[in-house]
């Protein structure tokens, strides 16, 4: 079985975002709708060693408002064995940073994502005698070794999926920005005791049906939720950039991720990586009604549920 916690369910600015007065982030603030942190996953296959899917810049409340990922024994030490990261977006490596204080992890990224933390010095903070820097082999199910290269009983698959190179990684003058294959990627993940995998696909530009093909009836999904439309953030006055441009799927459309999820069974299909303008976050909001009615949940900070 695969516990899973869901840390953060935000994309990056989280919920409210700190300079924006959407309808959305203003009713957050009033206490109409809760907070949401920026989005993160834990998972465990035993619930003693854990291990993180992207580390957000709110990590450090994360951990602090999560019981199972706080010291358990010993003066200095940490449930949490191993970090997986799906891209090199600032929402999921800057709270890398904040994992500084010499605990021994192992840290799991493409070769690609590896060479771009190894070319910025401030990631040096993560001494290398203490974190390891493993590779994720690509379309290969592989176990998941924490930090003292003990198994965590997490297994996880990682693919390549349609994405986008990080914003602050961009080149204007290449085709698509410079991206390449290992920029993004999804993951399945399972424990070693278990068939049923969950899904973690929190940022995707595309859904060819060879990703579809993937997923089993029995597995679960945590997908890429950001807009609701894809030209949310222009029509709510906050932005000039559609869902694709900035590599993100929309929820509605004929080439939105409803659509396009609806001839897949699955268990359990759940939205993360929300941005703080989609109006899903609204309880009677007619989004919220839509994507209820097409079998899906909203992920949110605090959510618990297991894979078995």
């Amino acid at each position: 079985m695969l516990r899973v916690i869901v840390l953060g369910a935000a994309a990056g600015g989280g919920l409210p975002q700190w300079n924006c007065a959407c309808a959305v982030c203003q009713a957050a603030r009033r206490g109409d709708i809760r907070p949401q942190t920026q989005s993160s996953i834990a998972v465990s296959a035993d619930g003693a060693r854990w291990v993180l899917i992207n580390a957000s810049p709110d990590i450090r409340q994360q951990l602090a408002a999560t019981a199972a990922l706080q010291p358990q024994h010993g003066v200095r030490a940490s449930p949490l064995g191993a970090v997986l990261l799906t891209n090199a977006d600032v929402d999921h490596i800057t709270g890398l940073l904040s994992l500084r204080e010499s605990q021994p992890l192992a840290l799991y990224a493409t070769p690609r994502v590896h060479g771009v933390l190894a070319a910025n010095a401030v990631f040096n903070v993560l001494g290398r005698e203490r974190v390891a820097r493993p590779a994720l082999t690509l379309n290969q199910c592989q176990p998941v070794l924490d930090g003292a290269g003990q198994d965590t009983g997490v297994r996880v698959e990682a693919f390549t999926i349609p994405g986008k190179i990080a914003l602050w990684l961009e080149d204007p003058d290449a085709a698509n920005f410079g991206s390449v294959a290992e920029d993004t990627i999804g993951l399945a993940i399972s424990s070693s005791t278990s068939a049923s995998r969950l899904f973690y696909l929190p940022g995707c530009a595309a859904l060819p049906d060879a990703i579809k093909a993937r997923l089993a009836p029995q597995d679960s999904l945590l997908f890429d939720g950001t807009t609701f439309t894809e030209d949310e953030m222009i029509t709510c006055g906050v932005g000039s950039k559609t869902a694709a441009r900035m590599g993100h799927l929309p929820m509605s459309g004929d080439s939105g991720a409803l659509a396009l999820w609806q001839d897949v069974p699955l268990r359990r299909k759940l939205f993360i990586h929300i941005n703080n303008t989609n109006p899903v976050w609204l309880p009677d909001s007619p989004a919220r009604a839509a994507i209820g009615a097409a079998g899906w949940q909203l992920a949110h900070d605090g959510m618990e549920f297991c894979v078995e």
